[in-house]
């Protein structure tokens, strides 16, 4: 499976930028199945792209690594989180996350429009239409593209 993924967060709730303040920090809160499984697949050393979503320019700004492998989701046992899930419990979990960490963030974003102009993404899921999970795998032709596109 994928050894490189994406994390989509709106950079007014978490950004690269809080990444970077915090070093570490849980990928909490997520609330889709196939998000769930693709952080079940994921190892720790793991990379990722961090991307802002619902800005003015939406793109990759940078890179995370996983620091911790999947663990059960402490939101959706949370009473006071908006994640709180009732149906999910410390003893049956129904979510998980794990930790990632911060490793770099680019010069400057690389945009979601010029993702979509470049061929050799075509096929990436964060390209295709209707697609909106926080979290999904990147194949390792992707990964290296958008890498030269960051000045990597």
């Amino acid at each position: 499976m994928s050894k490189y993924w994406l994390f989509k967060s709106e950079p007014q709730s978490y950004s690269i930028e809080d990444l970077r303040r915090d070093g570490t920090t849980p990928w909490s809160g997520v609330r889709n199945y196939q998000a769930r499984n693709f952080m079940q697949m994921m190892s720790v050393g793991d990379e990722g792209f961090f991307y802002h979503s619902s800005c003015a320019v939406p793109g990759i700004v940078g890179i995370c690594r996983v620091a911790r492998a999947a663990y059960p989701d402490a939101t959706a046992f949370d009473l006071r989180s908006e994640y709180y899930d009732p149906k999910s419990s410390p003893e049956h979990p129904r979510w998980m996350n794990v930790d990632v960490s911060f490793v770099r963030a680019f010069r400057e974003v690389i945009p979601l429009t010029l993702l979509r102009e470049i061929a050799a993404l075509a096929k990436m899921p964060l390209l295709q239409r209707g697609q909106r999970l926080s979290v999904q795998p990147v194949q390792t032709a992707e990964w290296r593209t958008i890498l030269k596109l960051g000045g990597a």
